[in-house]
């Protein structure tokens, strides 16, 4: 890749000159090439989107946590109408500030005590094992080789967040089929988004109008709020039902993919998880780090001028963050490029940073963490059924995901 230099160049109109198209690779087993140079000579860099517009791509460490931190960068105007986009909306335009639309309802508390690990019983922990021991049980009898995403990873990300949310685990498919809409990125808008979106939305309004109170699952909660009185429409508490639903489930899963891909590829750091079982959270948390699940820049609207680095940020134009930038970035991180299980401190932006942090960060560690444990228990031997370059990965959707992951042991 070629990385214009640090001083400004600019295209006959006058406009900072586009020096790449994004997304960038849709590979999620090798860091793109583009992020060393970009990070090193541009940190701050123009790119066009699948739509067309044009945007900042942000690539260091320091410059994305300023981004994600500073408020005078928007989230929810990112879903303003004549906005520059990195996809087209395939869902409600009010639905991209989703924890905004807790706030103003008033259900922020009911959300977050449901996104807890600590949620009802607080055994939560013993519940995954167990639903993790209950998958494992089919995808052996049935013999290896077996696609832990279609097994494991997908259904059992699935059956926590029926279980937070408070739905059929037996509706899990119809569910996940419905993210594989949702987050596809596409140059325009298209008649199944919209389709897609009513549809898991009217789902979610039948169970909200069955659901009662006294359980510790987010429609219980939702239950019993109506019956305080509580004056919120059914259709805002579908809209942050299905919302919470489709990013939960859609992370998890893909950061366990990614997880369980790095594990197999590296045996040593298995057999060390097997040896010192401990050291789990630290784990996860640097897997956290080096995955590359998130395909997409994190997006925000500049609301105001502002300066990032030598760049001066117009009001009105997008900034994308690139993850994968920022968590590999050698002055925060030393030799990034390496899984090292002991890193310390590990201050990370899987899960973003400022208002927007990811308010399930702890059931997502909790989900993995269980996960993994029972996954090098009873697979010891785990490794890839097929070469490594024969993975698929999925093209046109927000996560880099391997459509399939043969596993054998």
């Amino acid at each position: 890749m070629t990385v214009t230099p640090q001083n400004p160049q600019h295209s006959p109109q006058g406009s900072p000159r586009v020096e790449l198209d994004f997304p960038l690779s849709r590979r999620g087993d090798e860091l793109p090439a583009e992020c060393g140079p970009l990070r090193a000579e541009r940190p701050v860099a123009r790119v066009r989107t699948i739509t067309g517009d044009e945007a900042w791509l942000v690539s260091n460490y320091a410059l994305a946590k300023q981004v994600l931190e500073d408020e005078r960068f928007s989230l929810p105007e990112t879903a303003r109408e004549g906005a520059p986009r990195q996809y087209a909306l395939t869902i409600p335009p009010e639905v991209v500030n989703n924890m905004g639309n807790i706030n103003s309802a008033g259900l922020r508390t009911a959300v977050m005590k449901s996104l807890s690990p600590k949620a009802g019983d607080g055994e939560l922990p013993d519940w995954l094992r167990k639903e993790a021991h209950r998958l494992l049980d089919t995808v052996m009898a049935e013999g290896a080789p077996a696609d832990l995403r279609a097994g494991f990873t997908e259904p059992y990300s699935a059956a926590l967040h029926c279980k937070v949310i408070g739905v059929p685990f037996g509706d899990w498919r119809r569910l996940m089929s419905g993210i594989d809409v949702a987050f596809m990125t596409a140059a325009k808008p298209f008649e199944g988004a919209a389709r897609n979106w009513w549809k898991d939305h009217g789902y979610m309004v039948e169970h909200i109008r069955s659901a009662v109170p006294g359980e510790a699952d987010l429609l219980s909660r939702f239950a019993a709020l109506r019956a305080e009185g509580g004056d919120v429409s059914d259709d805002d508490l579908a809209t942050v039902a299905v919302s919470l639903f489709g990013a939960g489930a859609v992370s998890t899963a893909a950061f366990l993919q990614h997880a369980i891909l790095a594990l197999v590829r590296q045996p040593e750091l298995m057999r060390r998880l097997r040896e010192e079982p401990q050291i789990i959270s630290r784990a996860v948390d640097e897997l956290l780090r080096y995955n590359l699940s998130i395909g997409d820049g994190l997006p925000r609207l500049a609301t105001e001028d502002v300066s990032l680095g030598e760049v001066g940020v117009k009001a009105g134009e997008l900034v994308l963050v690139l993850v994968e930038g920022a968590n590999y970035d050698p002055e925060v991180f030393t030799d990034p490029e390496r899984i090292d299980f002991d890193r310390d401190p590990n201050p990370h932006l899987s899960f973003g940073a400022g208002r927007h942090f990811c308010p399930a960060s702890a059931l997502g560690r909790v989900h993995a963490e269980a996960a993994l444990e029972v996954l090098l228990e009873r697979l010891p031997a785990l490794r890839l059924a097929v070469p490594l370059e024969q993975l698929v990965w999925r093209t046109g959707f927000i996560k880099r995901l391997p459509e399939r992951l043969p596993v054998t042991w």
